[in-house]
């Protein structure tokens, strides 16, 4: 008598553990799109001085297409979910149909672990070599994905292992090229020139270099009449805004406005230095104020976090003069 060998374990619930991972990172990216779609402040452990999770997603890497890179991760997060619960939960008597979707399903699910993972891996090189910053988030993700990809491969038997191997490749090779080209266009450099066209210019500060605590990086763009008018009236409404020298933020702050109209407001004390290691530090001020985050504008006694940009701060404030500003975050 044959007896019948029974089915492991991973196999059986292999599907059920890539659909939890799944949702962990949907989860997550969830979570980063909806805080930089609404400009706010990824919750954050990090040391004071390093960069974090929120200068990962203030990076030009952290946009694709005009949208939040957390965005694609979430569709991408949620296809695995799908694709790992789908022939669970369709429920059919023809065993045919039901057999060809778990085949179809466990090598769209391998497809897209391996898209995922070998994604997730120029990101935790652009982490450590580009951005510097320590992203827990980030990380994460990638776990979840070398972790999904792990589970596909081992969680059913696969009659062809050398198939896998050139999907692999061709996935692989496909993703990396497609990764490569879609971030060609982005400035490593920290470096901000000034529109030739016209346009407003996206902001996106990345420094290569100490910050001085006198006055943190030099401001590279130039104001243009907007810029100046509005920096006048947040000067004559009494704005305040509090800064750090060291916060990559609060340059990119600086940077929206260009060297003049940052000028005019240092010149009526609107910024107020929060570190306490600078020779214009005022930390009793800031603690004063209530201050959690940099930068952050006190405007008509309500506080705005985080970069804000120049037509924000035009609504806050009731401007209305000219609102052509150059550039944008």
């Amino acid at each position: 008598m044959i007896r019948r060998r029974s089915t492991p374990w991973i196999h059986k619930w292999s599907r059920f553990i890539i659909a939890a991972i799944a949702s962990l990172g949907a989860l997550t990216t969830g979570y980063l799109t909806i805080e930089k779609l609404t400009g706010g402040t990824a919750a954050c452990v990090a040391e004071a001085g390093t960069k974090g999770c929120g200068d990962v997603l203030s990076s030009p890497w952290a946009t694709v297409f005009g949208q939040p890179l957390a965005l694609f991760g979430f569709l991408a997060y949620t296809g695995m979910l799908v694709l790992a619960l789908a022939p669970v939960v369709w429920k059919t008597e023809n065993n045919s149909n039901r057999k060809q979707l778990e085949n179809l399903t466990w090598w769209l699910l391998l497809v897209g672990a391996i898209a995922m993972s070998v994604f997730s891996g120029y990101l935790m090189y652009v982490l450590a070599a580009q951005i510097k910053a320590v992203c827990p988030y980030c990380i994460g993700s990638a776990l979840f994905s070398v972790s999904m990809l792990t589970l596909t491969i081992i969680g059913r038997t696969w009659e062809d292992v050398g198939q896998i191997l050139f999907t692999a490749l061709i996935v692989g090779m496909v993703t990396l090229i497609g990764t490569l080209g879609v971030y060609a266009g982005v400035n490593t450099s920290g470096n901000i020139a000034d529109s030739t066209d016209g346009k407003p210019q996206q902001i996106n500060f990345i420094p290569q270099e100490n910050p001085n605590p006198e006055f943190g990086w030099k401001i590279t763009t130039t104001s243009g009449e907007a810029e100046i008018a509005l920096a006048q009236h947040l000067a004559k409404v009494g704005a305040k805004e509090y800064v750090a020298f060291w916060c990559p933020h609060c340059h990119e702050q600086k940077l929206l406005f260009g060297q003049a109209a940052y000028d005019i407001l240092k010149e009526n004390n609107v910024p107020v230095e929060c570190a306490p290691e600078s020779p214009k530090g005022k930390p009793e001020l800031c603690q004063a104020a209530k201050i959690q985050g940099f930068p952050t504008w006190i405007i008509n006694g309500k506080s705005y976090s985080g970069v804000q940009n120049l037509t924000e701060l035009a609504k806050a404030t009731g401007y209305t003069g000219p609102s052509n500003f150059k550039y944008f975050k």
